[in-house]
């Protein structure tokens, strides 16, 4: 994902995640997208014509020689069928001592080229990995060495998928990816210019709030996660609030008065801008002492690596899987506020005194009090599991990969009080 995706996004492995580390649909952190983990077909395929109108770069031409069993160079491409066709090309060269080494194209999702971390070929065995997207994949090339069939994993279910070799006449054009849309400046107190609000439809999977292409969007979200986003609470943070504030769902595509690209803050002033003026919303602050979840620092100090990315850069906070999550370019307080949004069954204060903005990955396998924001929208929590390899829960995974401490506590904590709101205004 890029900054102009979805913020904080969850995927399962329905979906090939096109960009590196910091994108996956979408990119600042702000949503969280789950998709269902279908298990769908992949076949041969068959080249598209390229879109009228568009632009599009030729990739490097492959080589003219012909299919050798042998060797992987060239370029190879084949379609994922992960709820949407999502066309991939991966090219491959290989240096003088042998070695191989790829880029990995998602052509439909439009991204830059993702660096593959590893690829072989031992016999007919094709292994690739993409640390950047959490991917694998495991094939076996034909006899004839036009042929790879395999499976694609990202995330605990793999995805049939066959890579064919391509030829100068068969190959697939990959589209140049739209420019990176600017930041917004940093003293902007943007609005929604337009703002359309409809209820989302029933049975819609999936849960999100993101900026992309210039418009802000959520998808299935709630009055609850609207408020929650809005001001960094959890949804216990929110006293007196109406049934319908948990349970009527919405989806908004809003296009922001000021041009750039909004940071984190700036996409929930605009947001509280739309609740004031859409849903009529009033409230006022108080403190109650909350059951809240406290991360502190496990003796030993952080394991955590220091961003090398600026404090205008793109943050991003987004699972491959539910329990398998990778955080870009953010803060404690950051990693609290998103842990509550999306995670955790109450709210999350940083009590560590880190200021630092941190890249990691964390593993854990859930429990029934996770992830209940999905509930109804496309996944729930895997059942317990008796098999040793499986991650360790999140209070371990947390102090052992991570050097944080994360546990309940009796703490005082803002809340808003709901004075009064409205279902939202016509269009």
């Amino acid at each position: 994902m890029t900054a102009e995706s979805f913020a904080y996004t969850l995927a399962s492995a329905s979906k090939m995640l096109s960009r590196p580390a910091a994108t996956l649909i979408l990119a600042l952190m702000a949503a969280l997208v789950l998709l269902p983990a279908t298990r769908l077909r992949a076949q041969a395929p068959t080249p598209p014509p390229a879109a009228t109108g568009s632009t599009v770069v030729q990739a490097p031409p492959p080589s003219a020689a012909p299919a050798n069993p042998q060797d992987l160079t060239g370029t190879w491409q084949g379609t994922l069928h992960a709820g949407q066709d999502l066309r991939l090309v991966l090219k491959v060269t290989k240096a003088d001592g042998g070695a191989y080494s790829a880029n990995a194209y998602s052509i439909d999702q439009q991204g830059p080229p993702i660096p593959v971390s590893k690829i072989t070929l031992e016999g007919a065995s094709v292994k690739m990995a993409i640390t950047a997207i959490g991917g694998t994949y495991e094939g076996k090339m034909s006899a004839d060495g036009k042929t790879i069939v395999g499976s694609w994993t990202q995330g605990p279910n793999p995805l049939p998928l066959t890579y064919v070799r391509a030829t100068p006449e068969t190959e697939w054009t990959i589209p140049t990816p739209p420019p990176p849309v600017p930041p917004m400046a940093a003293n902007a107190d943007p609005g929604f210019d337009v703002a359309t609000i409809k209820p989302s439809e029933p049975g819609k999977q999936g849960k999100g709030f993101g900026f992309q292409a210039g418009h802000f969007r959520t998808i299935n979200t709630n009055m609850n996660d609207l408020i929650a986003f809005a001001y960094g609470l959890h949804s216990k943070q929110i006293v007196d609030a109406p049934a319908w504030f948990g349970t009527d769902l919405f989806d908004i595509e809003a296009k922001p008065d000021t041009e750039g690209r909004p940071n984190l803050k700036q996409m929930g002033i605009m947001v509280q801008k739309l609740l004031t003026e859409r849903f009529q919303l009033k409230f006022h602050h108080d403190k109650r002492e909350l059951s809240v979840y406290a991360i502190t620092v496990a003796p030993g100090g952080p394991k955590m690596t220091k961003t090398t990315s600026s404090a205008t850069d793109q943050q991003a906070f987004f699972f491959r899987a539910l329990g398998d999550l990778t955080v870009r370019n953010m803060n404690m307080v950051d990693y609290a506020t998103w842990m509550q949004s999306g995670v955790m069954d109450r709210p999350v204060m940083d009590q560590t005194g880190l200021t630092d903005r941190y890249d990691f990955q964390l593993k854990w396998t859930p429990d029934d009090s996770q992830f209940a924001q999905f509930r109804g929208v496309g996944s729930t929590p895997p059942p317990p599991t008796e098999d040793p390899n499986a991650p360790p829960s999140l209070y371990t995974a947390v102090t052992e990969q991570l050097g944080l401490k994360i546990g309940p506590a009796k703490l005082p904590d803002d809340v808003i009080v709901i004075d009064h709101a409205e279902k939202p205004s016509a269009n």
